[in-house]
């Protein structure tokens, strides 16, 4: 195994993370022997932040990060999410402006926050989980809580508190919050924030400012735009592929490029179930932008 991070490293709370990091959702719809190419494969090129949560396939990928990688190395920091569960039947339930069948239902109560961590714990065969992110569902994308799915923040957090002072988790995270979420959970001290955020999409650009002043790690997702959800992606800009062009390397790469260059105090989770596309991930670390590129990718937003 590397000791080089790629990308570099970031502080995910007490942890040393390196800034290409795996998002392991994919492997939910490959066998064990495909995950554990792919994460084996991860490790070697250096990569010790793997995020994951119970309900991408009821366990199925935290059942692939267990099998490949276990017993863990002490440095990999394995980050999970809560507030959704699996069905074993898809429902149909409208998701902006696309009706979908959905194998998901929200899981916000405090009791249910608790129950998906012990299930990380099971099926991740772990004693602590080292950061869990509440997926909060005020908004898209995605699911919207509604009845009895509508919790306070404030409840959430002291489930979350109470679980890490139990030492079941080692630090919180938050996911599809607004800043006055943010500033409102600030006091029960977060790690990092996942939210959807792109060279396209900077709505968030206030609450990654925010985080970089309080030492928070941002963790955008959708960096590349999303089909399912219709979000553009930023590698089909002009600018983008221009640029891409220039200095001989994909799209995508400058995409996620731009982001780590943008603030020091961000990681990516690019996934795949290729070991190929997992590699050409990495090699994002190898793209320079210069202020010129810098400069051309910045004023994409207002174009």
């Amino acid at each position: 195994m590397t000791s080089q991070r790629p990308g570099g490293t970031v502080k995910l709370g007490q942890h040393e993370i390196s800034r290409i990091g795996y998002g392991a959702m994919q492997l939910e719809q490959v066998d064990t022997a495909a995950a554990t190419a792919v994460l084996r494969r991860a490790v070697e090129l250096g990569i010790n932040h793997v995020d994951t949560a119970s309900f991408y396939g009821h366990t199925t990928v935290n059942q692939h990060i267990r099998a490949a990688l276990h017993p863990y190395a002490d440095d990999l920091v394995i980050v999970s999410k809560v507030g959704a569960r699996r069905l074993e039947v898809p429902v149909r339930v409208r998701l902006g402006e696309v009706e979908a069948p959905v194998h998901l239902a929200l899981a916000q109560r405090p009791e249910q926050l608790r129950e998906q961590i012990h299930l990380d714990l099971t099926s991740l065969g772990l004693e602590q989980v080292p950061v869990v992110n509440l997926r909060r569902a005020d908004h898209g994308p995605g699911l919207i809580a509604e009845g009895d799915q509508l919790v306070p923040l404030d409840d959430q957090l002291a489930e979350l508190i109470a679980l890490r002072n139990e030492g079941l988790i080692g630090a919180i995270g938050l996911s599809n919050i607004s800043t006055e979420q943010l500033k409102q959970a600030l006091p029960a001290g977060i790690v990092c924030v996942q939210n959807a955020y792109s060279l396209l999409d900077r709505s968030s650009e206030e609450q990654l400012q925010l985080c970089a002043a309080n030492d928070i790690t941002w963790i955008p997702y959708f960096p590349l735009g999303s089909a399912f959800d219709r979000i553009p992606s930023p590698t089909e800009h002009p600018a983008v592929q221009a640029l891409a062009t220039r200095l001989n390397t994909t799209p995508a790469a400058i995409c996620l490029a731009w982001i780590l260059a943008h603030g020091n105090h961000t990681a990516l989770i690019p996934g795949t179930r290729s070991v190929d596309h997992l590699e050409e991930n990495v090699r994002t670390a190898d793209v320079e932008l210069d202020e010129e590129a810098l400069a051309e990718l910045d004023a994409v937003v207002n174009a």
